[in-house]
């Protein structure tokens, strides 16, 4: 393995968590956890662990991925962080890849479109849907879904669709009964989306997709407050 050849990939988009180092191969080192207290306490210590099993450090870093959002609001604020903090000081390039997105990779192979959920509270989920043509794009933008909007999920859509991510569980049953036989449902949680960062990530440091660390914000659907759902934009931490 190369050293100055890694990445640093960082999820704490929700109660799970975790950190990985990827090269140009492969990941290389992961570690996930389930936070039963404040992120800021487990992230730098985890990253510290696998760069030492690595036996790698921070100046070796070739880039950094951030999950962005959406999440919760205090969780992604400090995933963000560390990044610019652990960026900076060395002028390492971070990119950020969208949670949902990274929810919805690891079935972009089946051709067909995929829809991540998270659960943002209220009995609510965000959602976006994506799909691999010619070329992985985005194909309904995201946005906070109630129960009774579930069966909106495949509209304008004329194909089977998958349906999955941390929001999932526990809402199999409803999830088909809105969709019918087209709902393609995977209970598999949150279980690839760290890798999923990490090669999205990947992908847009070769492609020179970086951000502006001056400006980089996480991504909230709504503010963590009493009321509507408000319109998707950034909201600055």
């Amino acid at each position: 393995m190369e050293l100055n050849q890694l990445l640093l990939a960082i999820d704490t988009s929700t109660r799970y968590a975790g950190v990985s180092l990827r090269n140009q191969d492969r990941v290389v080192c992961s570690l996930s956890w389930h936070s039963t207290q404040n992120h800021t306490k487990e992230l730098l210590p985890a990253i510290e662990s696998v760069l030492q099993r690595a036996r790698a450090g921070r100046a070796d870093l070739k880039g950094i991925a951030v999950a962005s959002g959406p999440g919760g609001f205090s969780a992604l604020r400090v995933g963000m962080s560390a990044a610019k903090g652990l960026a900076m000081p060395h002028g390492v390039p971070v990119v950020a890849v969208g949670t949902l997105e990274c929810e919805a990779w690891p079935y972009a192979s089946t051709g067909l479109p995929v829809c991540s959920l998270l659960d943002v509270g209220r009995n609510e989920v965000a959602t976006a849907t994506f799909q691999q043509g010619d070329t992985w794009s985005r194909i309904a933008e995201e946005r906070i879904c109630g129960p009774e909007d579930l069966e909106t999920l495949a509209d304008n859509l004329t194909s089977d669709l998958v349906l999955c991510g941390e929001g999932v569980p526990g809402r199999e049953q409803h999830l088909k009964e809105a969709l019918g036989e087209r709902a393609l449902v995977i209970n598999g949680g949150h279980s690839g989306r760290l890798w999923a960062l990490a090669e999205l990530g990947w992908s847009r440091l070769a492609e020179g997709r970086t951000e502006d660390l001056s400006t980089l914000q996480p991504f909230y659907l709504r503010r963590p407050t009493i009321g509507r759902p408000a319109t998707p934009r950034v909201v600055s931490s």
